[in-house]
């Protein structure tokens, strides 16, 4: 694996982060994210990993950093905050296969590292509201059914019902309350709800949810 922090001190920490996983074996620590795909074409890592600062400009505002060219045959974690639409878009299309917040705990970047090394694609919730945002809405939308949901997904749909948070389902299930948003996030998609509220409504007339 392949770590590209512009920051030492995040760099460090995400190095003895990782250095806790007992099956990662971290090849090298860059201190600049945008030399990554010079350094992964000679180490050949089976994921990278980029932190990525936004920019500050000279008023205070942020924007989103610059995104380093990497080979799409390197399936990328990129941790940054609140990444714009079209940055999400653009990483996508390079190669970044998760995008979590930077305040990601080692139990969500594991899960994403093997997510990315399965051939899979990671977003975390709010980045996937906020793509999805900018996507049209179409004139038609298909009715979603009982059949759309993963069994898991039906579960937590449930436990919305019973008005049960986060953490409490995270415990309940027992996976990690970035997991349980994941869930949350595909089921108000599968549904074509914009709340959670919503969701248990429709999951009641459709029958997946017994009063």
């Amino acid at each position: 694996m392949l770590l590209a922090a512009a920051s030492t001190i995040r760099r460090a920490g995400l190095e003895a982060l990782l250095k806790k996983a007992p099956l990662l074996e971290l090849a090298a620590g860059l201190h600049n994210p945008l030399a990554v795909a010079q350094y992964a074409a000679q180490l050949q890592p089976d994921v990278i990993v980029l932190d990525l600062e936004n920019e500050r400009g000279l008023i205070g505002s942020a924007s989103s950093p610059a995104l380093p060219q990497i080979p799409t045959s390197f399936p990328t974690v990129a941790l940054i905050d609140e990444p714009s639409a079209d940055w999400t878009a653009n990483a996508l299309r390079s190669g970044v296969r998760a995008i979590l917040p930077r305040d990601s705990g080692l139990e969500e970047i594991l899960a994403a590292i093997q997510t990315v090394y399965a051939g899979l694609v990671l977003l975390d919730p709010e980045v996937t509201q906020n793509l999805a945002s900018r996507v049209p809405t179409p004139a038609v939308q298909r009715t979603a059914g009982l059949d759309d949901l993963t069994p898991r997904e039906t579960e937590v749909l449930r436990m919305l019902a019973e008005g049960l948070g986060n953490r409490e389902m995270a415990s309940r299930l027992g996976i990690s309350d970035h997991t349980v948003k994941f869930h949350i996030s595909s089921i108000l998609d599968k549904l074509g709800a914009s709340t959670r509220t919503e969701a248990v409504t429709m999951g009641i007339r459709m029958g997946i949810i017994l009063l």
